[in-house]
């Protein structure tokens, strides 16, 4: 089954973007760190991924070249979900391989658009 896999360590942040996403018609789920999103990636490969950056422990970006080395997942567009709003935070992102970075807090006219952009409308 097609899914959207939302990782981020804060829980307010992933329910309400597995929210949007389901208003979206996407089906969604969420984990809450690196770690378990590792369990769920070996279980089934998403169709696309939000990713938070600044995560304890394993970041964001360390994540999303993991996502870019693995055959399986090295195609499936990552939108980076950050409160860090600086250019190079953004230029890194892009350079290792994400399809959009959106700031929080998320809008879901803003999630959409990306979405679109991606060709996943």
């Amino acid at each position: 089954m097609s899914y959207v896999l939302v990782i981020d360590d804060n829980r307010s942040t992933a329910e309400a973007l597995v929210q949007m996403l389901k208003f979206m018609d996407f089906n969604a789920r969420s984990v809450l760190s690196p770690s378990a999103a590792m369990v769920v990636l070996t279980e089934n490969v998403p169709k696309v991924v939000c990713l938070d950056i600044n995560m304890p422990g394993v970041d964001g970006f360390e994540v999303l070249a993991y996502l870019r080395r693995e055959p399986r997942l090295a195609n499936v567009p990552v939108f980076i979900i950050t409160s860090d709003d600086q250019p190079e935070t953004e230029i890194r992102a892009l350079q290792g391989g994400a399809s959009a970075v959106i700031i929080k807090p998320v809008m879901p006219d803003i999630l959409e658009d990306a979405f679109r952009k991606a060709g996943l409308f």
